[in-house]
């Protein structure tokens, strides 16, 4: 039964034989890099690079969805891709808009 699948993953058109399973493979990298990101202080993310991971992530869940061999590989990346740079760009503006202001109002009371 294993063998069979394994056969069958092996022998697929998006299979590890072909570069439409290496490519979104090795794509997972700049997911696995923006979850590292997590950890970098809000101050120090870039919007161009997350819109640039979000917008990729965004239209290319559609385009895996409608090639030839279907790709799930491709679209969970891509899915992965957008969600973290979502994630990425709302800690950015939660703390270049909410926090920053917050911080501003505080030392405007203080200097009052």
């Amino acid at each position: 039964m294993a063998t069979s699948k394994l056969q069958a993953l092996w022998n697929h058109p998006a299979g590890p034989k072909t570069i439409h399973f290496w490519a979104p493979t090795f794509k997972w990298g700049i997911s696995i890099a923006n979850i590292a990101d997590f950890q970098k202080p809000p101050e120090n993310i870039s919007y161009l690079q997350q819109i640039a991971v979000t917008c990729t992530g965004m239209i290319w869940c559609r385009c895996s969805t409608v090639i030839t061999p279907k790709n799930w590989n491709l679209f969970s990346v891509n899915v992965a891709m957008a969600a973290t740079g979502l994630y990425q760009l709302t800690r950015k503006i939660k703390y270049d808009y909410v926090v920053s202001e917050a911080e501003t109002t505080a030392v405007e009371n203080v200097s009052s």
